[in-house]
Parts: structure tokens; C-alpha cells; sequence
């Protein structure tokens, strides 16, 4: 059987108990690394791959059924919300903005047509099979890559809406 557990507590004006989530800052120490401009490159360099071979292990977990897609996607809503309250946490905001600028990157070099990584992948057909796939041909898939790609914005978006207002 499961035991239940009554506590009496005071709530705030708003009907809140005081519960909120905390910065790792709160958890964990941590402390600051200063860069000159020699060691910043590379460490950059590394902490962008890092990032990266992060967000590619995501996508294999997601199109293999162990990380669900509706928890893992977020729209403007979502990338909003990275961002710190105030100016004076100047470098979360270069970090997340920085972060955000990878994550489009990697999703323009998908192997979407309408995206670099389409175009990319139509040269190398060309390249391999050695002629060009027809204009025809070409403007269907760009098509079919741009209303995949705006379908990925709405669901992103939706999603968004959905937890603000339903979560």
C-alpha cells in the first residue's frame, strides 16, 4: 500500500508554498575560468562540438522512440524563456544566444529540402550519379521541404501554447 503523508503550510497571497526551482548555482559550486584570447578559440571550438555531438545523440534518441518529440521541441516561446530576466546576467544571455545560433545551424544542415542541407544533398546525387536532378523535380522538393519545415515551426509553436495554457 502507499502511505499518505498530511502536512499543514502556510501559502503566499498567490496560493503558492514557497517551492521553486533553483539555479545549479544553488546546488553546486562552481567557479569562474578566464580565457585569454589563445585558450578561448579552442575551448570555444570544443564546447560548440560538444554541444553539437549533444543535440545529434537527441535527434537519434528522438527518431528512435526514446525521447519524446513533444517534450524535447520548442518554439519562440521556449527559446524566450533561456534567456535571463534582467541585462546583469550579461554572459547566460551571449551563452544562450550562442547555444540558439548552433541549434539553427545544425537544423539547416539537416538534409531538408529548402535548407543547406538539402541543397548539399542534391549535389552530392548529382556528384554520385552524375546528372542534375530536374527543375521540376527540384521545385517539388523545395516545396515539400518548406511546408515540412513550417509544420516543424507550427508544431514547435503549438506546443508552446499548449503547455502555457494546458500545463
Amino acid at each position: 500500500g502507499t502511505d499518505t503523508l498530511q502536512i499543514a503550510m502556510q501559502t503566499g497571497e498567490k496560493g503558492t508554498i514557497g517551492a521553486y526551482r533553483e539555479s545549479y548555482n544553488y546546488f553546486y559550486d562552481t567557479e569562474r575560468k578566464d580565457y585569454t584570447i589563445g585558450e578561448a578559440l579552442p575551448a570555444g571550438v570544443t564546447k560548440g562540438v560538444n554541444f553539437l555531438t549533444s543535440q545529434i545523440k537527441a535527434f537519434g534518441k528522438m527518431f528512435s522512440g526514446k525521447m519524446k518529440v513533444t517534450e524535447s521541441l520548442g518554439g519562440f516561446g521556449t527559446f524566450t524563456k533561456l534567456f535571463p530576466d534582467s541585462w546583469g546576467d550579461w554572459e547566460r544571455f551571449w551563452n544562450v544566444t550562442a547555444l540558439i545560433s548552433l541549434i539553427l545551424a545544425f537544423m539547416n544542415l539537416l538534409p531538408i529540402p529548402a535548407l543547406d542541407g538539402g541543397h548539399v544533398m542534391f549535389l552530392i546525387y548529382e556528384i554520385v550519379t552524375g546528372r542534375k536532378p530536374t527543375d521540376k523535380f527540384m521545385e517539388y522538393a523545395t516545396i515539400a521541404g518548406f511546408v515540412f519545415v513550417l509544420g516543424l515551426v507550427l508544431l514547435a509553436n503549438g506546443l508552446d501554447v499548449y503547455r502555457a495554457y494546458f500545463q
